[in-house]
C-alpha cells in the first residue's frame, strides 16, 4: 500500500492516508487507524494532473477528494470500482461549454472593444501611400458588390470632374480626389479609403440643384480627409487586417471581401457623420453656397424611400441636423458650381445616348 492524499471536505487540512483495496470499496486509515470508507460503487474519477489518480464520493462532501498516486493502488482501484467514470462525460461536456462559452465572450469583447480602440489607434499611423493601396482593393470589391457599372456620358463626366475639382480645391484633402457615378437605383453615397468617392445614379437623380449634388461630395471628402474609411474597414477586417497592415498587405484575402462589404452596407458613427457635415459646411461656405441643400437632398430621399440607406438610417435628417448645417452662411454668394449646361449633362450622365 502506497500513500495517498486525502481531504475530508470537513476541514481544509490535507491528511497522508494510506487505502485498503476490497471488493466492497476503500477503507481510508490514517497512522493505521480508520478514518473513512467509500463503497466500491460510488467512487468516482476526475481530473487530476499526470500520475494522480483523483477520487471522489459520489454523494460525499462536495470537496472531499482522494489523490492516489501508487500505481500498484490505483491498477487496484480501477479493478474493484467499476463505476469510476459514471457522470464523467457530463461534467466534461459541461466544462466544455463553459470554456467554449467563455471564449466566445472572449473574442466578442476583442471584436466590440479591443478592435474599434485598436483601429482608432492605429489609424492615424498608416501610411498614405498603404491607404491608397487599399482603396483600390476596396475598390475592386464595391464594383463586384455593386454590380462594376460607371456611368460616363461625356458631357456628364465632365461636368462632374469640373465639380470635383472646385470642391476639392477649397477642402484640400490629403488624396487627389475622383468621383464617379455608379449605375445603382439606391440613392446613396460612398467614399472608400485613398480618396475615390461613388455617388450613386438614384442620389443624383433626386438632387434639385448643384448645391444639393456638392453638398454630398463634400461631406463624402470629409470622411475620405478623417480617414473614416480606413478606420471602419480595420474595424470590420478585424484582426486580418491589423495583421495586414502591419506588415503591409493590404489588398489581399478575405478580410479585404469583409470590409468592402461592411463599408457599402454599414453607416459611419454619429460622431463621424456629424465631423463630415461639418466639413461639407466649411468646403461650401468657402464657395460661397448653402450648406443646407444638402440636408433638404436627403431630407427628400428619406421621406420618399421604402428603404432607407445606412448613411441615413443611423444619422438621419433631423431638424437639428438641417440647422447645424444652416449655420454655415457664407458672406457674400459665389458664383453657381455649374452652369445650367453642366448641370443638364451632370443629370444625364447614366444616358449612353
Amino acid at each position: 500500500m502506497g500513500e495517498a492524499v486525502f481531504y475530508d471536505g470537513k476541514q481544509a487540512r490535507r491528511r497522508l492516508v494510506t487505502i485498503r483495496v476490497a471488493a466492497s470499496g476503500l477503507d481510508i486509515e490514517e497512522a493505521g487507524e480508520w478514518i473513512a470508507s467509500w463503497p466500491a460503487g460510488k467512487v468516482r474519477r476526475r481530473d487530476a494532473p499526470d500520475g494522480i489518480l483523483r477520487l471522489v464520493l459520489d454523494g460525499g462532501p462536495q470537496t472531499a477528494r482522494l489523490d492516489v498516486s501508487d500505481p500498484d493502488d490505483q491498477a487496484a482501484i480501477r479493478l474493484r470500482c467499476g463505476a469510476l467514470d459514471e457522470g464523467a462525460p457530463k461534467e466534461r461536456a459541461g466544462r466544455i461549454l463553459f470554456w467554449s462559452l467563455a471564449a466566445a465572450a472572449s473574442i466578442v469583447a476583442s471584436v466590440v472593444i479591443l478592435v474599434p480602440v485598436a483601429a482608432e489607434r492605429m489609424t492615424p499611423l498608416v501610411p498614405l501611400s498603404w491607404e491608397k493601396r487599399l482603396g483600390t482593393a476596396v475598390d475592386n470589391q464595391v464594383r463586384l458588390f455593386l454590380g462594376g457599372k460607371t456611368c460616363a456620358n461625356p458631357a456628364g463626366a465632365a461636368a462632374l470632374a469640373r465639380l470635383t475639382a472646385r470642391l476639392a480645391e477649397a477642402a484640400a484633402p490629403a488624396f487627389p480626389i475622383e468621383v464617379q457615378v455608379l449605375d445603382s437605383s439606391v440613392p446613396n453615397a460612398i467614399a472608400l479609403p485613398g480618396g475615390r468617392i461613388y455617388l450613386f445614379r438614384a442620389l443624383v437623380d433626386r438632387a434639385g440643384n448643384p448645391d444639393e449634388v456638392a453638398g454630398v461630395i463634400a461631406h463624402e471628402i470629409g470622411h475620405v480627409r478623417h480617414r473614416d474609411g480606413l478606420r471602419k474597414l480595420i474595424q470590420a477586417g478585424g484582426t486580418s487586417y491589423l495583421f495586414g497592415l502591419l506588415f503591409g498587405d493590404v489588398a489581399g484575402g478575405g478580410a479585404v471581401v469583409l470590409a468592402s462589404r461592411a463599408l457599402v452596407d454599414n453607416a459611419y458613427s454619429r460622431e463621424a457623420e456629424t465631423a463630415a457635415d461639418a466639413a461639407a459646411g466649411t468646403v461650401m461656405t468657402a464657395l460661397g453656397r448653402p450648406a443646407g441643400a444638402m440636408a433638404h437632398l436627403l431630407k427628400r430621399i428619406e421621406g420618399n424611400e421604402s428603404r432607407i440607406p445606412a448613411f441615413l438610417s443611423t444619422h438621419p435628417v433631423t431638424d437639428q441636423r438641417l440647422k447645424a448645417l444652416e449655420r454655415f452662411v457664407p458672406e457674400q454668394a459665389g458664383p453657381p458650381l455649374l452652369t445650367d449646361e453642366e448641370w443638364r449633362a451632370l443629370k444625364e450622365i447614366c444616358k449612353t445616348s
